[in-house]
């Protein structure tokens, strides 16, 4: 049974039939046999680092060790932990814990397919054919062969024999069905009567079993008497391999002591040197983590230092670093694995405090005694707070800044009026509690004086808010430039890449050479000579390990120096507290200094809100709208004032109080309009178109105004003597004789005037409003006078030619400065309201047609006397007729009313044109009396009436020299 567990390597029937016949065509080719390879095994090889610790062949070669022990072929193929015998090749070969697994096809590898053979098909086809046909003629003769055939088909027709099942790999008596197969226990049972048959039965079946046994080492034997020859082939090989082995074994030790000679007088002190090198670098960096660790230790302490005299980016700094050697330098240490939290909920504390504390910061700025010192309070303090706050990314902490500005804002003026009340006796404030009614009580000067201290303390609040803002943007701007000059000089290094390769290319040599950096630059760069040198050296030159090249002992230092900066700055110094990790980008630095310029124009906007509030506050009795001009214009002036230097202050221009500004001037010239339009609406009710005596003020007026300043003139003390009033108002030469409505409308206008020159806003409403009262004016001196609304209104018995006239020359001297008030309102509009001046071209054509009225007034009154008399006019004696006297007698009134009202040329014009209508209706008569020019006694009758018409009328003054032509009074003869 012995053989049933001896290993053959014949294969089993039952791996399949092809590949039984596999092997047996295999031993029909008789191969030469082949010399082992050499199995001897190599030297194995240590870490270069623990040179001393692995077994060494060269020291230890009497020693016993594992290469000393020897096992025979047939206990290694022969594994004692198989149950039965495995008959796969790979199995066998490789261990019971071989997997066939599926190959991952390559993807270097194309997939090949059948077509890929086509063409060699076509060519071996024929070839095939042509083989086939010879080896049916020539049929094998070999005797050796046909013995083998035979012998081979015996084998298998006695195999046959043999149960499937034992030929089955998964064969196994632990399974019970195979069990019950192999041994029925039909062969076992003892049941009454049938012992003696069982006991055949298993005596049967241990013969059939011991014939399958005899059958399988029959063919096993079989099998090795074929391969017998290789067999002690392979034998014979081995014992010359034994021999080469001893010699090789021989000739290895022989070099292993000459090895072992030279490792002890070359080899062993330098390894010890570069043992000690490397065992001292150690122990450095093992001193330097320690001392490092001592300093991370101390970093809380340090911290809490920093904190109590407000360091907060010195603590930032110490933080940061600490968090970063922590992570980099001393991760994995147990004793600091809590102390990143511990850091980070402390880096979140000094958040918060440093938003109190620029809350704090913010609230004593702003605070502080309003004087003229613009300064900036505690600007190192702004300024490490500023570098804090960007340091921990809190963008928004100018809201901050502008929350405490709109508080303050509210304090100023609340402040101011509790100072201005307390000082008004008047004012009792236990009467009247609330501060609006305290402020309400106040006169103009004192309210105006209010206002104007408002304004001034307003003004310094934005002056120190600019400050405060302006060093928050210094130290963003710095921020930005630091980033900008990091990019430029890291482009620098970029381009110098290049050259640095080559520095690059020496230490990296030098690395691989076994030298140590820090002694080759310590001798100073390699000349290129020196470097070929180096490279082409002898080979004598010692190797060394490259494990030994420690790291510079400064390492750890570079990160803790980091702990000594200083957080407090001043802006000489500033850029000493920018540090490399502020990572905020261009944009977002950008973006807040824009912010923080708009919180200066939102403070600007604030101080005007606060302002209209206040303004809004007195006006709601109404006293704004009762200001009278010089006030208003006082607190107009006060205002644009402030206006300008907010403006000059900020830089933008804030709307909401020139806004107020605009709606209170809209009020004050509606009020101030109405109250001019009742004044003249009330002075020509009462007006009884008289000439007026001029007094030597409104001459002074005019006279200014001939002198292109429009405006008021001051009033001049009292002379010792008063100037007497004149007769008529003289301008520029011309004499206006005009009533006292007039006077007063040409101070008024005058007034409108002004009022633009002092409240620049408002000038197209006074436009507006002087044209509306100039139109006011004409129409309704055209109802009184010509459309006698005078005989009503004042109670004038009739409408005279004195008033008609006195009426004319009025409207002639505000026509005269109408284009005066013209330019003065154009030289103060934009050019896009010029289209506003139509308004003048209007009310001067008005005037003109006005006038023109009034002249064909005058002369329509003389019209209808001549009508009158001339109807009457009879041609007989005596001569002059009592008609022609009666016409002359009021020519004369005529004359003599309008003479000294208008001027000598208008005085001919209107004349001229009454001669006609004179001539018109003596014509008419005289063609109704038949009386002709024929020189009869009718004739000469009329031409002496003529004669004393024409005599008289060149008698008046002024009229001596008019052209009467009375030759036209005589019908033309045809």
């Amino acid at each position: 049974m012995a053989s049933r567990h001896s290993s053959s390597p014949v294969p089993q029937p039952n791996a399949g039939d092809a590949f039984f016949k596999k092997e047996l065509e295999a031993t029909k080719c008789f191969r030469p046999t082949q010399s082992l390879p050499d199995v001897c095994p190599k030297e194995p090889t240590g870490d270069p680092s623990n040179l001393c610790d692995s077994p060494s062949l060269v020291v230890d070669q009497h020693r016993w060790t594992i290469y000393h022990s020897k096992v025979n072929l047939p206990a290694a193929l022969n594994d004692p932990r198989l149950a039965k015998r495995e008959s796969d090749f790979f199995t066998k070969t490789w261990g019971v814990d071989f997997v066939d697994t599926e190959v991952t096809p390559s993807f270097y590898l194309p997939q090949i397919t059948k077509e890929h053979f086509a063409l060699y098909q076509q060519e071996i086809t024929p070839r095939e054919k042509v083989h086939e046909r010879g080896k049916d003629v020539c049929a094998a003769k070999d005797p050796l062969d046909r013995t083998l055939l035979h012998t081979h088909d015996k084998s298998r027709t006695d195999l046959e024999q043999v149960p499937k099942i034992f030929m089955k790999p998964d064969f196994a008596l632990e399974d019970s069905l195979t069990f019950n197969a192999v041994l029925p226990w039909s062969h076992f049972s003892t049941a009454g009567g049938k012992g003696n048959r069982d006991a055949a039965s298993s005596r049967l079946l241990q013969e059939k079993l011991s014939h399958y046994l005899d059958i399988v080492e029959v063919n096993i034997a079989q099998q090795i008497s074929l391969r017998s020859e290789a067999f002690f082939h392979a034998m014979t090989s081995q014992h010359e391999l034994q021999d080469y082995l001893r010699k090789t074994s021989q000739a290895v030790k022989l070099l292993r002591e000459k090895i072992s000679k030279i490792d002890q007088v070359m080899c062993e002190g330098s390894l010890r040197v570069l043992r000690l090198s490397l065992t001292r670098n150690n122990c450095v960096k093992a001193y330097n983590k320690l001392k490092l660790m001592a300093t991370v230790h101390q970093t809380q302490p340090m911290v809490q230092l920093l904190l109590s005299t407000s360091e907060f980016v010195g603590a930032l700094d110490l933080i940061s670093t600490t968090q970063e050697v922590l992570q980099q330098e001393l991760q994995g240490i147990h004793s600091f694995r809590h102390l990143g939290s511990q850091l980070c909920e402390l880096e979140k504390l000094i958040d918060k405090m440093m938003i109190a504390e620029f809350a704090t910061y913010a609230r004593n700025d702003l605070n502080r005694p309003l004087e003229e010192d613009c300064h900036v309070l505690e600007e190192e303090r702004l300024v490490s707070l500023v570098f804090g706050l960007l340091k921990q990314r809190k963008l928004n902490f100018y809201e901050i800044y502008g929350d405490e500005m709109i508080i303050t804002a509210k304090n100023i003026i609340k402040q101011c009026v509790v100072d201005t009340v307390s000082q008004i006796e008047e004012i009792d404030p236990e009467v009247v509690v609330k501060l609006a009614d305290q402020m309400r009580m106040m006169n103009f000067p004192q309210w105006f004086d209010l206002l104007k201290n408002i304004f001034s303390k307003f003004t310094i609040f934005l002056k120190r808010i600019k400050a405060t803002l302006n060093t928050i943007r210094s130290v963003v701007f710095l921020v930005l430039d630091k980033n900008q000059k990091t990019r430029e000089l890291e482009d620098t290094l970029q381009k110098s890449s290049a050259k640095d390769s080559t520095v690059d290319s020496e230490v990296a040599y030098l690395t691989h050479e076994g030298l140590f950096i820090s002694d080759a630059f310590a001798a100073g760069p390699l000349a290129p000579g020196e470097a070929a040198a180096q490279r082409n050296g002898s080979p004598s030159s010692e190797p060394c390990s490259s494990d030994s090249v420690s790291e510079p002992e400064g390492t750890t230092d570079s990160s803790s120096s980091k702990e000594q900066t200083s957080s407090s700055g001043t802006p000489a110094g500033v850029e000493m507290m920018i540090s490399d990790d502020m990572k905020l980008t261009d944009l977002e630095l950008v973006r807040l200094a824009n912010n923080i310029q708009e919180l200066l124009y939102n403070a600007s906007d604030i101080c005007h809100d606060r302002s209209v509030k206040f303004l809004m506050a007195r006006a709601k009795d109404g006293f704004l709208e009762k200001l009278n001009s010089n006030e208003f214009v006082a607190l107009s002036r006060l205002m644009e004032g402030f206006i300008l230097d907010t403006e000059q202050v900020c830089g933008r221009r804030s709307m909401s109080l020139r806004g107020a500004l605009q709606s209170q001037a809209n009020r004050f010239v509606n009020r101030f309009h109405e109250e001019r339009k009742t004044k003249l609406s009330l002075l020509l009710d009462n007006e009884r178109w008289k000439q007026a005596e001029v007094p030597a003020e409104f001459q002074d007026l005019v006279d200014s105004v001939s002198d292109g300043r429009i405006s008021l003139p001051d009033k001049k003390p009292a002379a010792a003597e008063e100037r007497k009033p004149a007769e008529f108002l003289v301008v520029e030469g011309q004499k206006y004789a005009t009533v006292g409505t007039v006077l007063l409308l040409i101070r008024i206008i005058l007034e409108y005037c002004q009022c633009v020159d002092n409240i620049p806003s408002i000038t197209t409403d006074m436009l507006t409003r002087l044209s509306d009262l100039l139109k006011y004016f004409n129409s309704r001196s055209c109802q009184l006078v010509l459309g006698a609304g005078a005989l009503q209104v004042v109670g004038l018995k009739t409408i005279t030619t004195k008033n008609l006239a006195l009426s004319s020359r009025c409207l002639q001297l505000i026509v005269h400065y109408i284009p005066v008030i013209r330019a003065h309102f154009e030289a103060r509009l934009q050019p896009k309201q010029f289209s506003m001046l139509r308004h003048f071209d209007h009310i001067t054509k008005d005037y003109h047609d006005h006038i023109a009225e009034i002249s064909a007034k005058l002369v329509a009154i003389m019209d209808s006397l001549f009508d009158k008399l001339l109807s009457k006019y009879e041609v007989k004696a005596p001569v002059p007729s009592a008609c022609f006297r009666n016409i002359c007698k009021q020519m004369a009134k005529m004359h003599e009313a309008i003479y000294d009202l208008l001027p000598e040329e208008q005085t001919q014009m209107l004349f001229l044109r009454i001669n006609t209508s004179y001539k018109l209706h003596l014509k008419r008569q005289l063609a109704h009396l038949n009386v002709v020019n024929d020189g009869g006694p009718l004739n000469g009758l009329v031409t002496s009436d003529v004669a004393f018409y024409t005599g008289n009328l060149q008698a008046l003054k002024g009229l001596n020299n008019l052209d009467l032509n009375m030759a036209e009074i005589w019908e033309q003869k045809r």
